[in-house]
């Protein structure tokens, strides 16, 4: 069955399966958005169903807690909630520092507020979303919808002042209208090439009137779990202060059961 499946969902499936490890009975747990999380909350779900494994789990979008509900899982809101033991979700792309570009999905308002309220971040990926530089990827910012053209403006003028390449800023476009958020925004891709200072230019950003957020996460992940194509994980730590490295293997025969509900 896992020659149906491309290396990269391979990667992403190996991912998922070692992260859903770290979710322990009884734990509030934080679900992501994106390809790589819905692999997440499917392993979750046959946990739940093989294990009686018992979790509370925030969703980041509605797509996210329509799949969650749909495998089985107890989904409730952050208000519920309250706080989190754990949030795992993917990322467009990180560097050696675990800092993330994130939004590709359109969640990145609703994935921010429920990671920091977390007392733990790992990030689920594949190899080819590391970098040297953030910013290959374009940069989401949500912006409310009023006056918007004007915040465009805005943003681009104060590209100008800090570390990157390029200054050119989209509106995200879902056919011929606008991409709006879970909450009613819109979101400005930035194609800025390379960051030099994600941290500074994630605070001048949140500046400007009318963003909302950006998809800058500094300083909030402490693990990467990194999948390749051939099963293998690799784990990368920071939250010792240095990086660690540790590595496990999943068996790709076992996607076909998730990959036959897809």
């Amino acid at each position: 069955m896992t020659e149906l499946l491309t290396p990269i969902d391979q990667a992403k499936y190996a991912a998922a399966h070692c992260a859903a490890d770290f979710v322990k009975d009884g734990m509030r747990v934080g679900l992501g958005t994106g390809s790589t999380a819905a692999w997440l909350v499917r392993r979750l779900g046959q946990r739940v169903r093989a294990e009686g494994l018992r979790i509370i789990a925030v969703p980041t979008s509605a797509r996210t807690a329509a799949l969650g509900r749909e495998v089985g899982l107890n989904i409730v809101t952050l208000e519920e909630a309250r706080w989190l033991d754990l949030t795992i979700d993917g990322a467009d792309e990180f560097d050696a520092e675990l800092a993330l570009i994130k939004g590709g999905g359109g969640a990145l308002l609703h994935e921010k507020i429920v990671a920091t309220a977390s007392d733990q971040m790992i990030v689920i990926t594949d190899a080819a979303k590391e970098v040297k530089h953030l910013g290959a990827f374009p940069l989401p910012v949500e912006v409310i919808p009023f006056g918007w053209q004007a915040t465009k403006a805005l943003v681009e003028e104060i590209l100008a002042a800090v570390d990157v390449l390029g200054r050119k800023s989209t509106l995200r476009m879902n056919g011929a209208n606008p991409y709006v958020t879970d909450e009613g925004n819109y979101i400005l891709d930035l194609a800025l090439g390379r960051i030099g200072n994600p941290q500074q230019l994630s605070l001048v950003l949140n500046q400007v009137p009318g963003v909302v957020e950006n998809g800058l996460f500094v300083d909030i992940a402490d693990q990467v779990v990194i999948g390749h194509a051939d099963g293998k994980c690799e784990l990368r730590d920071l939250t010792s202060g240095a990086p660690e490295t540790s590595f496990a293997q999943v068996d790709l025969d076992a996607a076909q059961n998730i990959f036959r509900d897809l």
